[in-house]
């Protein structure tokens, strides 16, 4: 329970019921006029309801992280069934959205669908080429709620470091942050 990670969450533009706040709710305060004590006039409030924020993941299956790639695919669908919203990518040298495929409740099902979507398993890699795509294909479907955005890969890219930076900046101005995940960033080199 202490692994547990909780994202942020932010304030929808629903309203609840609260005790005490800044913004009266009149609807409520002339429900509670037309009973018992009517008279007295309280004031009821609302506050903005909170709301999870949705996690995109953009996972790194190229070949220099084959050896972490089933075990990525087991975490991110274990975050389908965890979090609220999860849209769920992998890249090698192109990306490939699996949201659908890891919805199935069985581990090895829902891997099984992914093997077969995946075109490109252990090839280059192509990170900014991939983030990208993301950028222009999926940003504005997916990007609804002040996203967080989970970048897993070793950074092991073969084209263009300048062509990344843009599209990072690109990807951190659509979602509320990012967040890349290295597995190899405890290794020397």
């Amino acid at each position: 329970d202490a692994m547990t990670w909780s994202p942020s969450s932010f304030r929808s533009r629903r309203w609840r019921p609260a005790s005490k706040g800044s913004v009266p709710d009149l609807r409520r305060t002339m429900r509670l006029m037309t009973g018992p004590g009517g008279d007295l006039m309280p004031l009821a409030y609302s506050e903005r309801r909170p709301k999870q924020r949705p996690l995109i993941v953009l996972a790194d299956i190229s070949g220099s992280m084959e050896r972490y790639a089933e075990m990525l695919l087991h975490f991110i669908h274990g975050a389908q069934f965890r979090f609220n919203t999860v849209e769920s990518f992998v890249f090698a040298t192109r990306l490939t959205r699996i949201t659908r495929q890891l919805r199935r409740r069985s581990p090895s099902e829902a891997l099984d669908q992914v093997a077969r979507k995946v075109p490109d398993w252990s090839g280059g890699t192509r990170i900014g080429a991939a983030i990208g795509d993301f950028n222009r294909q999926w940003s504005r479907r997916v990007g609804g709620g002040g996203p967080i955005a989970l970048i897993i890969s070793d950074g092991w890219d073969t084209g263009d470091p300048a062509h990344l930076a843009a599209e990072m900046r690109k990807l951190s101005r659509s979602v509320h942050s990012v967040i890349w995940l290295n597995p190899l960033a405890g290794h020397e080199g």
